[in-house]
Order: C-alpha cells, then sequence, then structure tokens
C-alpha cells in the first residue's frame, strides 16, 4: 500500500504550519502545519487563532501542530516572575479544552505546546496532543532546557521533562514531539525513532547569529539517522520590547533521506505544501539498517553523568 502525505506550513505575522493527513481509498494524504501567534509586546495574550485553524480545514488538514509557547511571545528571553501567570493545565486548562473542541469540530488532529503547570511553582513546556475526534492523547513535557546568550533563560521558567519520548497513535499517523532546544540532541531523537514516530514535529523559537548555521543540519540529520519524516518550524520576525535577533523563519519538512521537501521563506507569512510517500520510511530502513545494527551494549558511556 502507498501510503502519502501532504504537508503545509506557513510562517510570519500568524506564523504556521499545518500537518493535514486524509485518507483517500489506499494513499493517504498529510497536509502540515504549525502556527505562530504574532509577537507580542510587554503583555500576556493568549492567541488562539480558531478563525485559522477554521481556514486550515477548509484545506483538508487532519494533523495540526501549533508554535512552541503559541499562546504567548517568546517570554523567556526576559527573566520575570509575571510570565508564571501565563501557565495552565494540561488537560483541564481553557487552551487544552479549546483545541480539543475545535479538533473534535474539524476531526482533526491537534498538537498544542503551552507553558503548562503541574503544580503552583513547577511548569513545563508541554505540547499536549488531542486526537481527531477529540479526546486527549497525552502530552510530551520538553527535555532539554536552554539557558543562553542572547535571551533564551528558559530554565527560569521550565522544569526539565520528566515524560519520556512519548509517540502517540493518532487517527491518521503516530507522531512524536520534540521541541526546539531538544534537536540538539541525537539521544531523543533516536528513543522517538524507537518508539515508533512517522514524524516528528519540532516547533522552535530561535534566532540568527545563533542557531542559524544548524537549522538546516541537526534535524535532516535525525530523519536520516531515524528513518522518519520531521516538520521543523520556527518563528518570524523580531519580538519586542525585547529584540534578542531575528526568529529566521524557514520552516521546513524534510524525508527519511534527509532531503528538504518545502521551505517556508525567512522573512514572511506563508503556506507551503508537499506530498510525502509514508512507504519512503520502509524502503529507506530496509535500505540503511541502522536500527538493526545498533549496538546498545556497547553504548553504556553515553548515559553516564
Amino acid at each position: 500500500m502507498w501510503r502519502r502525505q501532504t504537508l503545509t506550513i506557513a510562517n510570519g505575522t500568524a506564523r504556521s504550519q499545518v500537518l493535514n493527513l486524509s485518507e483517500n481509498g489506499a494513499h493517504r494524504r498529510v497536509n502540515l502545519s504549525f502556527w505562530v501567534p504574532a509577537a507580542v509586546a510587554e503583555t500576556i495574550t493568549v492567541y488562539l487563532g480558531p478563525d485559522y485553524i477554521a481556514d486550515a480545514a477548509k484545506q483538508g488538514v487532519q494533523i495540526l501542530c501549533m508554535q512552541e509557547v503559541f499562546t504567548t511571545p517568546y517570554f523567556c528571553a526576559e527573566q520575570q516572575t509575571r510570565w508564571y501567570e501565563a501557565v495552565e493545565k494540561i488537560p483541564d486548562g481553557p487552551t487544552t479544552k479549546l483545541m480539543q473542541d475545535l479538533a473534535k469540530q474539524y476531526g482533526m488532529v491537534i498538537v498544542v505546546p503551552i507553558y503548562e503547570e503541574e503544580i503552583t511553582g513547577v511548569y513545563y513546556n508541554t505540547a499536549a496532543v488531542i486526537d481527531a475526534d477529540g479526546k486527549y492523547l497525552g502530552k510530551y513535557r520538553k527535555n532539554h532546557i536552554p539557558h543562553v546568550a542572547p535571551g533564551f533563560w528558559e530554565k527560569f521558567y521550565f522544569k526539565p521533562g520528566n515524560l519520556g519520548y512519548p509517540c502517540f497513535d493518532t487517527a491518521f499517523a503516530r507522531i512524536g514531539v520534540y521541541i526546539c532546544y531538544d534537536r540538539h540532541f541525537p539521544e531523543g531523537a533516536r528513543a522517538l525513532g524507537l518508539n515508533g514516530a512517522e514524524i516528528v514535529f519540532n516547533p522552535s523559537a530561535t534566532v540568527a547569529g545563533l542557531s542559524e548555521y544548524l537549522w538546516k543540519l541537526e534535524q535532516p540529520a535525525h530523519a536520516v539517522a531515524n528513518g522518519y519524516f520531521v516538520g521543523a518550524i520556527n518563528r518570524v520576525g523580531i519580538e519586542a520590547p525585547w529584540n534578542i535577533g531575528e526568529f529566521y523563519g524557514q520552516s521546513y519538512f524534510c524525508d527519511p533521506r534527509g532531503q528538504l521537501i518545502a521551505q517556508a521563506p525567512r522573512d514572511e507569512d506563508a503556506l507551503v505544501v508537499a506530498d510525502l510517500n509514508l512507504d519512503m520510511i520502509r524502503e529507506v530502513r530496509n535500505t540503511w539498517q541502522f536500527f538493526r545494527d545498533r549496538r546498545p551494549d556497547t553504548y553504556g558511556a553515553l548515559v553516564q553523568g
């Protein structure tokens, strides 16, 4: 059976990429999109954009992934306790509940990255996964937390994740989530592959001058090493008042051979569509037997503190 996916990306003022997967006989078609909210200055803004989701649904989107902490600007550019007020529960908070309603309304799987409160004072950078019938499937908590210049002071806000590297069987595909700084660590990317991910979503917020030279190296390398598709997303523009640099966009999708299938512009809103043949996963893995030839018995040094 030939399984096909069509991926759609948009980034910009209403930064977005949407993953859609629709079934058509023996074919599976996926449209991938991620959405990044517009830059906001001093105030906490809940920017949910149900109209944008409705537009995605009109285009046949069936799996949609929002941007990292998408209900706010990238507030980690400063260290202020006021941003603790942006946290909410998963799955009982208002954003997850709203996304569940929209997922059910449109028959759409939605990945929802928000600032999560476990208990007062314990907060995570988390993505909830909601199935196409509105059912909450679970969540991924960002494992690797940066604290680096010019303004990625995330340890002030987020506790490291404690849920491992789960994958989720949705109505349309088995998906995994890796969030932003996670992408610099191949160990978790491998764990997602071993857990059966067909597509790994990585919503990010990263600026020129810091990571741009890595943007098209690391994630295609994960796709190759693990034989899955990757949807990589970035914000666009400069977010005031911090002005830590230009979020350089260029969201893209790549296949299990590491080839970029579609890419958004650097500095403007865009919607990019690409077709993916999911059977490529089997084809590539049967050619490059990386999982067969692993030697975990020799990797003990990798897990030493």
